[in-house]
């Protein structure tokens, strides 16, 4: 009874852990990596191609807010650069953004013409992840004795040593 309990609390433990980890942890991603949040040398679609975003992390933008801001915005917004109805402003020069909700999300620096030379993110945010996923447990096992026997095929030639068999189908 207690090796029961205890393996039951071990299995909730587990459990509360992983949540947990999903909950807390995630991916920082320092936007641009060490360019940061800038108009220049840095291609923000290949940048963001080469990772995966969950629902759980962070983007972080770094940038001299003398210069550049980071404005999320609606897809159409993102296409036209139109900075002027932002879903959120940051402005701070080191901004970070937590990723809360799966789906697109939209970045443009909101100072004219930065967007339309590139300072623009788009990302596809994936729903939250537990770990790999478990492999299946197999069904029952049929014995042997409930498992048709292989049955001499017609077609077996007696000129071979080997002998040949014709399985025919198990029943499901």
């Amino acid at each position: 009874m207690a090796l029961i309990k205890s393996k039951s609390f071990f299995n909730s433990s587990l459990i509360f852990v992983a949540l947990l980890g999903v909950a807390v942890g995630g991916t920082v991603h320092k936007v641009g990596d060490a360019n940061g949040w800038t108009m220049m040398g840095v291609g923000y679609e290949a940048w963001a191609s080469s990772r995966t975003f969950q629902v759980g992390d962070s983007l972080v933008f770094e940038y001299n807010n003398e210069f550049h801001d980071v404005t999320q915005v609606t897809p159409h917004d993102f296409e036209l650069c139109d900075p002027s109805k932002p879903l959120a402003r940051y402005q701070t020069g080191s901004d970070t953004v937590a990723l809360t909700k799966p789906g697109f999300q939209h970045f443009i620096c909101g100072v004219p013409g930065h967007c339309d030379i590139g300072q623009k993110l788009d990302i596809l945010v994936f729903p939250a992840s537990l770990g790999p996923v478990a492999a299946p447990v197999p069904g029952p096992v049929r014995s042997p004795s409930s498992s048709p026997s292989p049955s001499p095929s017609p077609l077996a030639d007696s000129s071979t040593n080997a002998p040949q068999y014709q399985m025919s189908p198990s029943p499901l």
